[in-house]
């Protein structure tokens, strides 16, 4: 049984009525004596106190045998005590040339030689908060799986959505943005349907602020979903998409979003002067609080194939060049960027991400604003193909298309892996 003896002046007064057995770890004692006076330096005797530990202890309390004082006047003296002694040089492989080191002022490798080094000077970072989840819903009651993009569903906006909504929140995603399949009968040349007040993208807003009233939901504001031209804009008889009056149509759309309650309207139609008057319109009717998320360079790109398989929203005839820009243009996105911000948009998105971190990276210097990127459709199908091929590790190649955006300079970046990202930064598998 270990003991221990504290020499201390006792201060403290009797304590009555201590029963052992009322504390864990204490045993009763039938005799306790303490231990005669120990006379100090100025002739007064001060008690020691015997504090008697549970039998079950095992373990070795170390007496200091030298004091601070005596154990540096020690090492002054150049009797230092042992320390294990410095490792050996490792060996280098047989074969190795026997040459001088070079004379180099700065070897970076030395910042990069141990894992905690690495993290110390990690200049960017990335957590579930940068992520926004976009989430395709339609009218069914099932969840539907989308061919082309592995993983990924129409859900069902009563049940599918809701749970996919919270296992994104548990893993701290809590940003989404909607994009609805709509019934074909429901599609038309103007696309009346996107401001349908009892349409499918307000209803599942309402029922997820219900829900999730600290959800932040972004929308979708184009006409593409809802017309039976599959362009994002009112298309004249000559195939010329018609731009002031798409942009009427459009800011009815944002309108009926906001009124649902959207934290985020998102034009993504690429008609000219769309922001500022959604920014009016929204204030006109009262919801000067409501952010606009502009598509400030989006491009007529290759890459969205696979979104427009999961919207059905391939244009009926055509392509989208003469509103999407050309993925050649560099300069172009700087002026996209200056009427957007003019216009009174909050956020700045470039889409597609990781083959445009260019244009991410000259709005980041350009704009004070926030910057996002969509991390498109074609960019995660080809993720996920190149990982079920075992082509390359679909994880690893995942985690690092992000940080590559986010070191671009994207604050936030639209992906269909943000629940997959979430939960691998969680540490979840």
């Amino acid at each position: 049984m270990a003991s221990t003896i504290v020499n201390t002046p006792c201060t403290v007064s009797s304590v009555k009525g201590c029963e052992a057995q009322n504390y864990v770890g204490l045993r009763p004692i039938s005799s306790l004596k303490l231990s005669s006076a120990r006379t100090s330096t100025s002739g007064r005797s001060r008690p020691l106190h015997v504090v008697r530990a549970c039998e079950r202890f095992d373990g070795h309390v170390k007496k200091a045998e030298m004091s601070i004082e005596e154990c540096e006047a020690a090492v002054v003296a150049g009797n230092a005590p042992e320390a294990p002694p410095v490792p050996p040089k490792p060996a280098a492989p047989v074969g190795t040339p026997v040459i001088q080191p070079y004379q180099l002022t700065r070897r970076p490798r030395r910042n990069r030689k141990s894992p905690a080094l690495r993290a110390s000077f990690q200049e960017t970072s990335i957590s579930p908060a940068n992520f926004v989840y976009p989430l395709f819903i339609h009218e069914g009651q099932e969840d539907t799986p989308i061919g082309a993009m592995p993983g990924c569903y129409r859900l069902g906006w009563r049940h599918g959505l809701v749970e996919e909504v919270a296992k994104a929140r548990d893993v701290g995603v809590n940003s989404i943005v909607l994009f609805p399949k709509v019934p074909d009968a429901l599609k038309s040349p103007s696309g009346d349907e996107a401001y349908n007040e009892n349409g499918l993208v307000p209803r599942a807003i309402r029922l997820l602020k219900d829900k999730f009233p600290d959800l932040v939901i972004y929308t979708d504001v184009a006409l593409d979903p809802y017309s039976s031209d599959g362009h994002d804009g009112i298309v004249r008889e000559d195939g010329v998409i018609m731009n002031d009056e798409t942009v009427h149509q459009l800011c009815k759309q944002a309108v009926s979003q906001a009124r649902a309650g959207a934290d985020v309207v998102s034009p993504s139609d690429m008609m000219d002067g769309r922001v500022g008057a959604i920014r009016a319109a929204l204030d006109s009717e009262g919801f000067h609080h409501v952010s606009i998320m502009s598509y400030t360079a989006k491009y007529a790109s290759s890459f969205y194939g696979p979104f427009r398989e999961a919207l059905d929203s391939n244009p009926r005839f055509g392509d989208k060049k003469t509103y999407q820009m050309n993925p050649a243009n560099y300069r172009e996105a700087l002026v996209e960027a200056h009427e957007d911000e003019a216009e009174g948009a909050d956020i700045l998105l470039v889409k597609p991400g990781l083959p445009y971190l260019d244009i991410i990276r000259l709005l980041r210097n350009q704009s004070p604003l926030p910057i996002a990127a969509y991390q498109v459709s074609g960019e995660y199908s080809m993720i996920k193909a190149g990982g079920v091929l075992k082509m390359i590790d679909e994880e690893r190649v995942m985690m690092e298309s992000l940080m590559c955006l986010r070191r671009a300079g994207a604050d936030i970046i639209l992906t269909y892996f943000a629940l997959q990202a979430a939960r691998c930064l969680c540490g979840e598998n």
